[in-house]
């Protein structure tokens, strides 16, 4: 039976967990207030870094006590030293940066894996808002208005396993996540899954090195894991009468 997921853990995190062995070298990229590095340092005892390029999302991720830079995952992650992670995380932040295939090739340089999750901007209720309403649209995926979003490069399932082919890497598994459904494993090349996978979630490698000895296969990879869960009330003993 699967493991229940708590309420106040994110979809993506809660798959993310289940991705991460334990004791692994972790670089979570865009890492915001730290609830995912947090979660990975709790529940798998992590060596985490994070790099964030806000000093609101810094301080509040020293203030949890964790190691976090102020950066900027443009043009900072050239600094880093190659391999010096078993796994760099970009959690639906990959379509908000200025150079994403550059950004995608830094992340599998310095580290064994990637973990990237991106919204599928193939999704059918994003190609029926475009038909029916000629509007740019707002899902649960996408929910800012196009003048205020952050997204700026924005891409298809299609477009995305495309420049994984051209910078050469290995999609050792995928899930489609959807708000407030369990994550579903998928092979992000059927050209359905363009239409139904509303953010899909990727761990990469690359072709031209053999697969890591301890990753999980495919087929299990977002299988039963157990997660943290909500602490069950303490009943009261009942008193005897004598």
């Amino acid at each position: 039976m699967s493991a229940i997921r708590p309420p106040s853990i994110r979809e993506d995190f809660a798959e993310i967990l289940k991705l991460v062995r334990p004791n692994a070298r972790v670089l979570d990229v865009g890492c915001g207030e730290g609830e995912l590095l947090e979660l990975l340092t709790r529940e798998k005892a992590v060596d985490g870094q994070g790099l964030e390029i806000s000093p609101q999302g810094v301080a509040a991720c020293l203030a949890r006590g964790l190691a976090v830079v102020q950066g900027d995952g443009d043009r900072d992650l050239d600094h880093f030293p190659t391999r010096a992670f078993d796994y760099a995380i970009l959690s639906k932040t990959l379509q908000q940066m200025r150079e994403p295939r550059h950004v995608l090739s830094e992340l599998l340089r310095i580290a064994e894996q990637a973990v990237v999750s991106v919204p599928n901007f193939g999704h059918w209720k994003v190609r029926w808002a475009l038909m029916s309403r000629g509007r740019m649209p707002e899902t649960g995926a996408l929910p800012e208005p196009w003048y205020s979003t952050p997204n700026i490069h924005l891409c298809t399932l299609r477009d995305f396993t495309a420049l994984c082919d051209a910078l050469d890497l290995r999609i050792d598994a995928c899930a489609s996540l959807a708000e407030g459904k369990p994550a579903r494993p998928i092979d992000p090349r059927q050209p359905i899954e363009n239409w139904r996978a509303e953010t899909a979630l990727f761990l990469l490698s690359r072709r031209s090195e053999p697969a890591v000895a301890n990753a999980t296969a495919p087929q299990n990879l977002f299988g039963d894991v157990e997660l943290p869960k909500a602490e069950a009330p303490v009943k009261k003993a009942r008193s005897r009468k004598a």
